[in-house]
């Protein structure tokens, strides 16, 4: 079992970090700690032998992070109440981790993304299968079949007590059930004093493929967001990754750009590609 890196908070900033992601991650960045926050991932990146830190910036700080050499990677806008943008940067410590290993194939997985732009697809749901709201009572299927998608992911998503602590916070998650088999699942978490949701933990069980659960679950996802007054969902996904790219262009998410080798998930390190749509 792989050990997950660690979540501290440092005022009112949160971080991850640890050797399975090889970063640090600044998740929340209270934004009058930004020169603290700089130092403090500096030091912690350089003391562990970090190669990349990376942070999601209201647009306002950029220029504070550049002048640190940090590069600009992503731009979601409307990130911050739906008024300022968030520009997602990073600092490499070894330039390796910058390069971008296969490049044709993520430009056609992505130009094939955008060929499906707009386009949901018009799946129903298939008879004996329902969508809903998990519960508690799920919180082991749901690990289990985490567990069999993802030999690594950049969260400990396998781990029940992880997944029951998300579900007592600000995470939700969506199943699809056959009978009492949970075949897919999704989550949102969401930042209700931003106004903005992470879409993301998408899984479909192997005998459940080809049903179009991801697209039916982002939208029930969706659904629910937008009545209670989120305004903008998200997601950081795998690159290289074609389904569930094709999954957001179709929904009409706008690509917002490419986070070279950020993440540890499917046994290795990989590029991800983020999206959003307003609500």
């Amino acid at each position: 079992m792989t050990h997950s890196d660690t979540i501290i908070r440092r005022g009112g900033s949160v971080i991850q970090h640890g050797h399975l992601n090889d970063r640090v991650y600044v998740m929340k960045l209270a934004p009058a700690e930004a020169p603290d926050i700089i130092r403090f991932a500096d030091d912690l990146a350089r003391k562990e032998g970090y190669t990349k830190i990376f942070v999601k910036v209201p647009e306002s700080l950029v220029e504070i992070f550049t002048g640190d050499g940090y590069v600009s990677e992503a731009t979601v806008p409307f990130f911050f109440s739906g008024t300022e943008s968030a520009v997602f940067m990073a600092k490499y410590l070894d330039p390796q981790r910058r390069e971008i290993r296969d490049p044709t194939l993520q430009a056609t997985i992505l130009s094939e993304a955008f060929g499906h732009a707009g386009e949901r697809t018009p799946h129903v749901l298939s008879d004996g299968f329902s969508l809903m709201h998990a519960h508690t009572g799920d919180i082991k299927d749901i690990a289990a079949l985490y567990s069999t998608i993802f030999p690594t992911y950049p969260f400990p998503i396998t781990d029940p007590d992880f997944i029951r602590h998300a579900m007592q916070d600000s995470t939700r998650y969506y199943v699809v059930k056959k009978h009492h088999i949970v075949a897919a699942v999704a989550s949102c978490e969401i930042d209700s004093g931003n106004g903005n949701a992470e879409v993301t933990d998408f899984a479909t069980g192997p005998l459940f493929r080809g049903y179009g659960f991801a697209g039916l679950l982002l939208r029930a996802m969706e659904t629910d967001l937008k009545k209670e007054g989120i305004g903008l969902a998200y997601t950081i996904c795998r690159a290289l990754f074609g389904p569930i790219n094709t999954v957001f262009a179709g929904a009409g998410y706008e690509y917002g750009g490419l986070l070279p080798n950020n993440t540890n998930i499917c046994g290795g390190m990989e590029s991800m590609n983020v999206w959003y749509r307003r609500l």
